[in-house]
Parts: structure tokens; C-alpha cells; sequence
């Protein structure tokens, strides 16, 4: 009798076990998919924005959190779509400093790693002031505006939340920049929420 009690009580222990492992796999995988929320990007390349636009060159804007390990990706994905279009686009991956905050709280290694890709200027965003003007609410959301300051692409360029790969995002970016057509318009976006920044009116 007391073995069969030992038995049902390790089998009903490996049943909660296996239950748990597979709610957690389901909540995993629902956050590496769930896209961030966030405004529409401006249609115009805002004249408020202190970012330098390129003459003749459309212009591309990343926002980025020094401290998104989701983000790492998003860098990775960029530097291919620079090894596809260098001199074909103006690269600014805009990272938050926060108020208060020192240059070494912002030059992380994900800092040095976008600033590592040939064609990309690394700037701070000073209490978010960037990123409230283009209403980025996310890391790793990306812009894309033609020569005459059009938007053209917003969205992510990663297939999810810290995942390299092929992507739809890439994919319309280094379309558009090699061919002049853009497949999407919009993609999803993954990383971490983008706070400390002044609140746009």
C-alpha cells in the first residue's frame, strides 16, 4: 500500500512538473513574439529633430536602449543590411541617456558594437528627446526616410523579440536601398520599452 502511494505521489509530481514546463515554454514564447506597441512614426522627417539628414541619401534612424539584451539582434540585422547598401544610406543608431545618467551608463558593449559598423553614427539621446520627436516607444525600432524625407519604413528588423534571421524588415530596407522598392511598409517591432524621456504633448 505504501508503495503505491510513493508511486502515485511521484507520478502526480511529474505531471505538475511537466504542466509547468510547458505553461512556461507558452509564456516564453509569447514574449519573444509579442511586437512592442507604439505611435505612428512621422510621415515628414521631423524639422525639430536635431539628427542630420544626408543630402541626396535617404536617411535611417535606430532608437536603442544601452541595456536591451533584446537589442543585440536588431544591431546584428543592421550591420548586414550595411554589408548590402554601404553608401547608399545616412545610419544614426540613436541611444537613450536618460537624465541624470552618465556617458558610461550609455557606451555599453551593444554602444561599441553598433558603432563598429562602417556607415552607422553612434549619438546619444539626451533624455529622449529623439526618440519623443519620432514617437519611438521601443528599442530596435527602426525608420527609413528617402532622400527628400519621406518615410518609407518603420518597424523591426528582427524575425523576434533577441532572434537574428531572415526578417521582413531587412528584408523591405535592403529592397528599397538596392532597388528603390519597398515590400513592407511596416514590420513589427521587439525590445525593450524605451522610458526615462520627456512626455510628448
Amino acid at each position: 500500500m505504501e508503495k503505491k502511494k510513493v508511486i502515485y505521489t511521484i507520478v502526480i509530481a511529474v505531471a505538475v512538473w511537466g504542466a509547468a514546463v510547458v505553461a512556461g515554454w507558452f509564456m516564453l514564447s509569447g514574449y519573444e513574439n509579442a511586437p512592442g506597441q507604439a505611435q505612428a512614426a512621422p510621415q515628414r522627417w521631423p524639422s525639430e529633430s536635431r539628427i542630420s539628414r544626408a543630402p541626396g541619401l535617404p536617411t535611417m534612424v535606430m532608437f536603442l536602449h544601452p541595456h536591451c539584451p533584446c537589442s543585440r539582434a536588431s544591431v546584428a540585422e543592421l550591420s548586414l543590411i550595411m554589408a548590402h547598401c554601404q553608401d547608399k544610406v545616412k545610419v544614426h543608431a540613436v541611444f537613450l541617456r536618460p537624465k541624470g545618467f552618465s556617458q558610461d551608463w550609455v557606451q555599453t558593449g551593444l554602444w561599441k558594437d553598433a558603432g563598429r559598423i562602417p556607415g552607422v553614427d553612434v549619438i546619444e539621446d539626451n533624455e529622449g528627446r529623439e526618440s519623443g520627436i519620432f514617437h519611438a516607444d521601443v528599442s530596435g525600432q527602426t525608420m527609413l526616410y528617402d532622400s527628400k524625407g519621406d518615410l518609407v519604413f518603420s518597424g523591426g528588423i528582427t524575425v523576434s523579440r533577441g532572434h537574428e534571421g531572415d526578417n521582413d524588415g531587412k528584408d523591405s530596407i535592403v529592397s528599397f536601398l538596392t532597388r528603390g522598392i519597398i515590400l513592407q511598409k511596416q514590420t513589427p517591432f521587439f525590445g525593450c520599452l524605451l522610458s526615462d524621456r520627456p512626455q510628448r504633448s
